[in-house]
């Protein structure tokens, strides 16, 4: 039996690599006798707009083709969207990005032809989705969804650096390169917590609220995350000298990073940041620098319904 997908595909996610991959897709798309219609994306947001409009005009399968941030818009475009409850929608990633996140928690294949195969047994899940209202630079209260890992303080500054930055970064060994050249440069800004009972105030290196637990082609900032227990996993640390942040860089990928005495990780349904003083703390999602505090996270449980 036929299936259809919307194929919603970016270009230059993964330095082009999903540009140079398309004719080999296309062809096992056919091979396969799966119906689809595709889109490429011509700027940043632009697969927001396509999946809302997908399901608007009937569709109930979406495909994404690329990396992170692919998967963020698309996956924004599906919470958004008010044609139908987002878990009516089957969405599905191809991934070919750089750092490929949120694709690892799911063990989602990169090579097209096994990600294919599985995209015709429909096997789904239904994932928990973060929730962000924020302020944007220009003083507006906004708010996005979240499918991976938000972060703020120094994730968040590296992220606005590297959105600003005239060549995407194309290999996990340049992001950390970067986070070592930029790590030097970064100013602690004060910031007060608060969480349930809970109320910390302190000079945060980062603070991080997970639904999945890979952010940053690896890391484990958030190693107590579940993508469905209806939770949002949260990570944070105090003041750290920056040479001891370079030295601790194995714990980011090895998943004992809350053993560390000045980081603190736990569970919540919801949390609000602050900044304390005149400098704000900035906010990223899945990677995309969105704006600063007041920042308030919540999660709208087994929302989204991913084909494995």
């Amino acid at each position: 039996m036929e299936t259809f997908w919307y194929i919603i595909a970016n270009p230059v996610s993964g330095g082009g690599a999903v540009e140079k991959q398309w004719p080999v897709i296309e062809r096992l798309l056919q091979e396969m006798s799966i119906s689809y219609t595709i889109r490429f994306t011509e700027r940043r947001g632009h697969a927001t707009l396509l999946a809302e409009e997908a399901v608007l005009r009937g569709q109930r399968r979406i495909l994404g083709i690329g990396g992170d941030g692919t998967n963020h818009e698309i996956v924004n475009g599906i919470m958004q969207q008010q044609a139908v409850p987002p878990t009516e929608i089957m969405y599905a990633l191809l991934p070919i990005g750089t750092g490929n996140d949120w694709a690892r928690t799911y063990t989602l294949p990169s090579d097209p032809k096994l990600r294919l195969q599985r995209l015709l047994e429909e096997k789904t899940v239904l994932q928990d989705i973060g929730l962000v209202q924020y302020q944007t630079e220009a003083g507006e209260t906004a708010q996005r969804y979240f499918a991976n890992v938000a972060g703020m303080a120094y994730d968040a500054y590296l992220c606005k650096i590297m959105q600003a930055r005239s060549t995407p970064v194309q290999s996990q060994l340049i992001y950390l390169a970067l986070i070592t050249q930029y790590i030097f440069k970064y100013n602690l800004t004060e910031a007060k917590i608060r969480y349930e009972d809970a109320e910390v105030q302190d000079f945060f290196y980062t603070i991080n609220i997970g639904i999945c637990r890979y952010s940053g082609g690896g890391m484990q900032l958030v190693p107590q995350a579940i993508p469905d227990d209806g939770m949002l996993a949260l990570t944070y640390a105090r003041r750290i000298p920056k040479m001891e942040v370079l030295l601790q860089t194995p714990r980011f990928y090895n998943g004992t990073l809350l053993s560390h005495s000045k980081v603190t990780g736990t569970t919540v349904k919801s949390l609000q940041v602050d900044h304390v003083g005149e400098t704000p703390t900035l906010v990223e999602a899945d990677g995309e620098f969105l704006g600063q505090t007041p920042a308030t996270f919540s999660v709208l449980e087994k929302a989204l319904k991913v084909v494995l």
